[in-house]
């Protein structure tokens, strides 16, 4: 950390010495009404050859110019724009508040700025406008911010209602998925049908799919970095909906007025309340809800230093009378500290903690016992962000980050005739440090720079096998506490860049490689709660991904319209599939049952949307291929891998009818997952089992679905503001299938049946919001 913080004083030093007539300002750009930091604001001075300073993640600015008098502008997208004359004539603080625009109507995915998505090197990234998800249509009318991400080319959802995502022909654990810096293992509710994340406590939402800034690592195909609301800092405020299903509350308000302020959001179904209705003891013993929670709290104690504190806590609980229990759920805590090394250096130290954890219980007499597992973080950062001039900005720091992974416990109690089982933990140590420029090289020319070098060790204690290519140990060795078994030690370079042509095109390119020490062992073709996470060990490798990408970027009529057309393709190493007929639970050896191979996807994604105007939304299509390579399956070739989708359509309409109605559609398409289904057949012991040939060379048929959502705005200048949503999910009622299974013809055993099984026909909802 110390060379990290030498290099950036060198370069303050220097920049600093070759003119003494120039002075830096800086400060932070808010929401008027709320105090609330905006993440994402442009900052430009009339004259300067740069054109445009955008706000970091905590809302903090930095400009270097000479003295004189400027015309200074502050924008963000969804407020008005800031304009005034400044003197510079010393280094100072300039803070500016916005009034946000209630006449503007923009799209759910949107840049922070007009153009930024021609003008911006890195490529891969789209930002979602949290404040507008509620006019995207989606599953029992419950806001999902995974599920809109769902609608952007290059991402694909992981199967019907489902809130798992493939990015880039990646698997779902190859996701990093951050909410304030903490990891989420498993951002699902009831089995993947809902998201954890409740968007009334979001504030913004980025997610990469490639090009990756050096500060990011861990995954190999995408980081969605999710921040939570900092709370309103000038007045209490109270907002909520209530639904078919569920129902939300936010309150929020300062701590102390102007200074500092407190956010808490919570959401929960109520399921369990009709299931106790019915007049069936068989179903209102039942139990089947979620229930989430988002806390945030800041103070400001002078213009230098800023405290953060924010937590999620979320569970699922499923029950079946008193015989079987089974809950799953996150809880995350972030403590940051913001700090400013004069007007230049910005500083951000976080301690951040994530534990995911499920528990199952079954109650019965003869089988009574109870299954935990989870995985535990406890994660340091400490980030730097330099202006060294207003085309030049340094990035740099240094992660650590302490796994333990629990990956079975089976409790025998009472009389049960189940024998207890317990599988060691496993504990790892991640280490990188990073450094990245963003660098503006001429008005053409724009670079962003990256390198980041990391490191795992897997560490004792703990008993290790060593397997060979057959599964067979071949070593086993005894670790004490805090021995290191094996390390990995790698470089990922980084490079994004732009070429402008003109005032509204530009062409870039960005090459990323990944690496990623954990993995996600799933016999199922989504996420499940009970999926098993692994670290690297002497056998299991760190998974690799190289990346590169090149695309064409235009706005058309003064930024209304924006296009794009991006082109990549991706390497894999080291990726993991199982031995046929393997049993993930309660499994000691789980390793002699793996396989490594490699793997590529590519692809080309088209993105067509209009930002502006009473009628707005967006086309995005991706033609893509992904194959895997495993020297023990499918006689050794290519074979389509589980997430593959030839053709992948959204389409996503808009229209603002009038000052309270508000309508629109979504419709998607995309290509049958590819699966494996029998060849043929054989009788052993008068029962039936099937024969398998060519792995994933089979599809399930296409996968399409029509939704509709119309909102209805209370009268407006009420203290109480209210609206109605209403929607229908799958408004044709398409039977698309979820599972398909194969038996024998119960009049003919020579024959098979086919057997389509379905989750969703037609499904309408509708959420009484409010907010006062």
């Amino acid at each position: 950390m110390r060379s990290f913080l030498l290099v950036a004083l060198i370069l303050f030093s220097f920049t600093c010495s070759y003119g003494q007539n120039r002075f830096t300002i800086s400060g932070t750009v808010s929401d008027e009404a709320s105090g609330e930091t905006l993440i994402g604001a442009t900052v430009k001075l009339d004259g300067q050859v740069v054109t445009g300073i955008t706000t970091n993640s905590y809302g903090f600015y930095s400009i270097n110019i000479p003295s004189g008098t400027y015309k200074i502008s502050v924008s963000f997208i969804g407020y008005k724009t800031l304009i005034q004359s400044i003197k510079i004539d010393k280094s100072g603080k300039f803070n500016f508040s916005l009034v946000g625009d209630n006449e503007l109507t923009e799209v759910v995915i949107s840049s922070t700025k007009g153009d930024e998505n021609v003008s911006n090197p890195q490529m891969g990234l789209q930002k979602v406008n949290v404040r507008e998800i509620s006019n995207v249509p989606v599953l029992l009318g419950e806001r999902d911010v995974l599920k809109t991400l769902q609608l952007l080319p290059g991402i694909k959802s992981a199967g019907e209602g489902n809130s798992g995502f493939y990015v880039r022909g990646g698997s779902t654990d190859q996701n990093l998925i951050l909410l304030d810096e903490a990891p989420v293992y498993n951002a699902s509710h009831l089995l993947g049908f809902f998201s954890t994340f409740n968007s009334d406590a979001i504030k913004d939402l980025s997610v990469y799919k490639g090009g990756m800034p050096a500060q990011y690592g861990g995954r190999l195909s995408s980081v969605l970095d999710i921040r939570m609301n900092e709370g309103n800092r000038k007045n209490y405020e109270m907002e909520g909906g209530i639904g078919l299903i569920s129902s939300r509350l936010k309150i929020e308000g300062p701590l102390v007025k102007d200074k500092g302020s407190f956010m808490i959001s919570a959401r929960r179904t109520y399921l369990d309340a009709f299931l106790a209705l019915s007049p069936d003891s068989a179903i209102n013993g039942n139990t089947l809800f979620f229930y989430d929670l988002n806390a945030k709290a800041n103070y400001q104690l002078d213009d230098k230093n800023t405290f953060y504190l924010s937590g999620y806590f979320g569970r699922d609980k499923l029950g079946i009378s008193k015989s079987f229990g089974f809950n799953w759920g996150n809880s995350t805590l972030t403590m940051r500290w913001n700090h400013l090394y004069g007007d230049r250096l910005f500083s951000n130290t976080s301690l951040i903690y994530s534990n995911y954890n499920y528990v199952i219980q079954n109650n019965n007499d003869v089988n009574n016992f109870e299954v935990n597992s989870s995985i535990r973080d406890f994660n340091i950062k400490q980030d730097y962000e330099f202006s060294i001039s207003n085309i030049n900005n340094l990035k740099f720091g240094v992660n650590a980050i302490h796994h333990t992974i629990s990956p079975g416990k089976l409790t025998s109690r009472g009389n049960s005739s189940v024998n207890q089982i317990t599988n060691e933990n496993r504990q790892g140590l991640e280490l990188a440090g990073y450094i990245s420029d963003e660098w503006a090289i001429s008005d053409k020319f724009n670079m962003v720079t990256g390198l980041r070098l990391s490191s795992f060790s897997l560490l004792g204690p703990g008993t290790f096998k060593t397997y060979d290519l057959d599964g067979i140990a071949t070593d086993t060795l005894l670790y004490g506490k805090g021995k290191v078994i094996q390390t990995y030690l790698y470089l990922e370079p980084r490079f994004s860049l732009s070429y402008q042509l003109g005032s509204i095109g530009s062409l870039k390119a960005a090459y990323t490689r990944n690496i990623q020490n954990i993995h996600l062992m799933s016999n199922s073709t989504t996420t499940s709660p009970t999926d098993l996470y692994i670290l690297n060990s002497n056998n299991v490798k760190p998974e690799i991904a190289d990346q590169v990408a090149g695309g064409y970027f235009r706005n058309f009529f003064d930024n209304t319209y924006e296009f794009s057309v991006e082109l990549y393709y991706k390497w894999l190493q080291n990726q993991i599939e199982y031995r046929t007929g393997t049993d993930l639970r309660g499994n000691s050896n789980v390793e002699a049952d793996l396989l490594y191979g490699k793997g590529r996807a590519y692809g080309i994604e088209f993105f067509l949307k209009k930002r502006f105007g009473r009628f707005n939304g967006w086309i995005g299509y991706t033609l893509s291929k992904t194959e895997r390579q495993f020297d023990q399956l499918n006689g050794a070739s290519w074979f389509y891998a589980k997430q593959d989708r030839t053709h992948d359509l959204s389409l996503v309409g808009i229209f603002k009818a009038s000052t309270r109605w508000s309508f629109s559609s979504v419709f998607v398409y995309n290509t049958g997952n590819a699966v494996t289904y029998p060849s043929g057949k054989y009788q052993i012991n008068g029962r039936t089992a099937f024969y398998y040939t060519e792995k994933n060379g089979y599809r399930t048929p296409a996968y399409h679905r029509l939704d509709f959502a119309a909102t209805l705005e209370g009268k407006p200048g009420k203290k109480l503001q209210s609206s109605w949503s209403f929607g229908v999910y799958n408004v044709y009622n398409r039977q698309n299938a979820f599972a398909i299974n194969f038996k024998d013809d119960p009049d003919d055993a020579t024959k098979t049946q086919v057997v389509r099984t379905t989750l969703f026909g037609i499904i309408p909802s509708v959420t009484w919001n409010f907010k006062f």
